[in-house]
């Protein structure tokens, strides 16, 4: 494959133009979220290390599956990725992020940028899914983007899933209560590939879900710079992972609300072990080992239609939902045998 190719974004006003995105434009990437942040009210934060992370993965061909619109002037004003995470039970799903700078907003960006990801999502499908595999492009909105959620709609994308983001604060955590025959410790490095396991084993019935390998497991999870090995924890069961709660905290997101926030990434329970308090015993050892460490918050997200009963568990234990977030789907027909 060639490092470049030529942009391919199509419908753009008149004064700008579309190229491929690179590393090098992570800071006014991420300048851009934070004046969008300011309208879309979505509760994240990212700076342009945190970007650079994502775009850079080895999984990340960012020549080929990203563009950002600029000026005449060289001034960022829009950008858009399509970024295939390989693999995938149900359908090989791959996520369309972006953003337009609200001054430009109205004027076509958005539509462009999205119709360019629907056709780069549409190759990368074809290019990665086995045969016999459906696709999905997935895009998100939160309750303040309506104009982004008319834009998925007319699109041809339609509301598939309510994803909760949740919080608690870390004052005052009611003490924890072991679960019979159930040891907690620290994740260590030496059960890094048994936790991907337990992982695999635990969402297998998940929407969504996919398996994850060793690259993948390391790119999209415990690799992230942003990872607590401190603040997560593994439950055994006779010395196997039964149970684990990963954290992470995000710098930026530190600086953007003043309040160090545990994210509970990934929680999972073995199927065979559900039902038995390895998730609430976890979770509770995860919040205090993040109250010692100076966190005043803990975040999560979860699926409104959860099948393991994980948004009664969460709100059990203190979790109250802040925002919830639509995730927007367009299908991409399986490809011939």
């Amino acid at each position: 494959m060639p490092d470049v190719l030529p942009a391919d974004v199509t419908g753009l006003p008149a004064g700008l133009t579309a190229r491929p995105l690179t590393l090098d434009d992570a800071d006014a990437a991420a300048q851009l979220l934070a004046a969008a942040e300011a309208v879309d009210d979505t509760g994240e934060h990212e700076d342009a290390d945190d970007l650079t992370e994502w775009w850079g993965r080895e999984l990340v061909d960012l020549p080929r599956d990203g563009r950002a619109v600029v000026t005449a002037e060289g001034r960022l004003v829009g950008w858009a990725t399509s970024i295939a995470p390989r693999g995938g039970r149900d359908a090989l799903r791959i996520w369309s992020e972006g953003r337009v700078d609200p001054a430009w907003r109205g004027r076509g960006v958005g539509r462009a940028l999205l119709a360019w990801q629907v056709r780069r999502g549409t190759e990368q499908h074809a290019e990665h899914a086995p045969p016999g595999l459906p696709g999905r492009l997935v895009a998100a909105a939160y309750p303040a983007m309506t104009s982004a959620a008319r834009l998925f709609e007319r699109s041809g994308f339609t509301a598939e899933r309510w994803y909760h983001a949740m919080e608690r604060d870390l004052a005052d955590l009611p003490e924890g209560r072991p679960a019979a025959g159930v040891q907690l410790v620290p994740f260590t490095w030496d059960r890094d590939d048994e936790v991907r396991r337990a992982h695999n084993a635990a969402f297998t019935a998940h929407h969504g879900s996919t398996e994850r390998d060793e690259q993948a497991w390391r790119s999209w999870f415990t690799g992230q710079r942003a990872f607590r090995p401190d603040l997560s924890v593994l439950a055994l069961r006779d010395g196997a992972v039964a149970g684990y709660v990963l954290g992470y905290v995000y710098e930026a997101d530190t600086r953007a609300t003043g309040v160090p926030t545990v994210h509970l990434g990934q929680i999972g329970v073995l199927p065979a072990a559900r039902g038995t308090g390895v998730a609430t015993a976890a979770i509770a050892a995860s919040l205090g080992a993040a109250a010692r460490a100076g966190c005043g918050r803990a975040a999560l997200d979860v699926d409104s239609e959860n099948s393991t009963g994980a948004l009664a568990l969460y709100e059990r234990v203190g979790f109250r939902t802040v925002r919830t977030r639509t995730a927007w789907s367009h299908a991409v027909p399986p490809a011939a045998g």
